[in-house]
This record gives C-alpha cells, structure tokens and sequence, in this order.
C-alpha cells in the first residue's frame, strides 16, 4: 500500500473484523489509530499487532463523545467507520428498542463521525454498508434499510465534503467474530450454504474486504461510490 506510506489513518471500529483487518493491512506504510467502545478488546488488538500506533476509545453512538475525540487530534489523511453492533430480525420479529439500537450504532454512528472528523483535503471517508441494500432480505429488512441509509449519506457527503472524498464498501457474509454467536457447526453450514449460492463460491475473510478499503481510500478519482465486495450475492 505505498500510496498510503506516510498517511495518517483512523479506523473507527478498528478492534476487530473488518476494521482490524484494515488496520493491521495499513500499519506497515501509515499511521494507524484504531477506535472503539472496548479498552479491553484495542489493548489486545495492539497487543497482537504492535505496529499499529495508537488506540482510542470512543463509543460512535455518543456524538459528544465522537465530537470531543477529533477536536484534540490533528487532521487525518483517511478515515474508516467500520464498526457497528446491530440486531437484526424481520420487521414484525425485531423489537422496536432493538431495531433503534441499530440504527443508533450503525447510521447514527457514521453520521456522527461525518459531522466531527478533520480530514485533510483530498482524503477520504469510507463507510462500510452492506449488500443488504440493493439485495432485501426479509429477515433482515432493517439491515437493509440502514445499509441504504448509509449508501445514501455517503452520497451527499461526497457533496458536501469535496474535496474529501467519500466512498462505500459494501461486504456480504464475512468470516469475522460477529459469526462466533454460532457454534461452529451451524457457523460451516451457513457458510458453506452462502458458498454454494454466491458467484465467487466463498465466503470473504476480513482481508477481501479491508484490501477494498484501503484501495478506495488511496485512489484520488473514487468518490460518492459503493463498491460492492459481496461475491457476486447482489447478482445471486
């Protein structure tokens, strides 16, 4: 990733997944931070990968909170909001406290992020959707809805923010913790079910998709997109 050599990153949601793939992909050219709500969890995150530089950690759901973390931080080249806890259910199944706490984390949690991040011009913000929003779901409606909230943000972010630039990254099934609420047994048979359905016949590791992100951020013609890295499930 030499175009990111030198390049200050903030990954929000970086403890795990997606955002650690990220960050520890980066970590070797840039200046990595990582954010999120568990101490805990960034501590041994950098444990692991020493060479990513520094952790915060700031709940996205809390605007004050986002706010207060970057007005003492100096401007970053590249900011990444991955992270997110969402419940998802169909319409009538998903308790109401349930499907607002989703949308709290993941739509509201990037909108705070937007609003306070200081990005040098000619950077970039990348949100990280899902396929969801182009392909319903209808066990997951909510998702997909959020997902497309999100697209839909990025859009006039793009607008709004130029010369930043603002890019989407939408993943389907991704082999990261969020799947470990399963025992594995049920973890393989879904995802070989989803390997047997998609056009790419597997299912993404953490790296697919953090490659993806990191591409986005360092291309200087990409902005106001959704770049699908979903194995071909929105065609499926």
């Amino acid at each position: 990733m030499n175009d990111l050599k030198g390049k200050r990153i903030a990954i929000m949601g970086g403890s795990s997944g997606i955002g650690l793939a990220t960050a520890v992909l980066a970590s070797g050219d840039a200046y990595v931070l990582i954010a999120g709500r568990s101490q805990d969890k960034l501590s041994a995150a950098r444990a692991a990968h020493p060479a990513i530089a520094e952790s915060a950690a700031v709940d996205l759901t809390d605007a004050a909170a986002v706010r207060d973390f970057f007005a003492v931080q100096d401007e970053w080249d590249h900011v990444v909001v991955c992270g997110s806890q969402t419940h998802t259910g169909p319409v009538r199944g998903l308790g109401l406290d349930e499907a607002r706490e989703a949308m709290q984390s993941k739509f509201w949690g990037a909108y705070h992020v937007a609003r306070a991040c200081r990005i040098r011009p000619g950077g970039s913000l990348t949100l990280v959707s899902g396929v969801f929003s182009i392909r319903p779901d209808r066990n997951a409606v909510l998702q997909g809805a959020i997902n497309a909230a999100l697209e839909g943000l990025m859009r006039g972010l793009a607008l709004e923010l130029a010369p930043v630039r603002v890019n989407a990254i939408s993943p389907s099934v991704t082999d990261t913790p969020l799947w470990n609420k399963l025992d594995e047994p049920e973890r393989q048979r879904k995802f070989q079910s989803y390997a047997a359905r998609v056009p790419a016949g597997r299912v993404a590791d953490p790296d697919s998709i953090a490659r993806a992100i990191l591409a986005v951020a360092a291309n200087p013609c990409i902005t106001g997109s959704t770049l699908l890295v979903d194995g071909g499930d929105s065609l499926a």
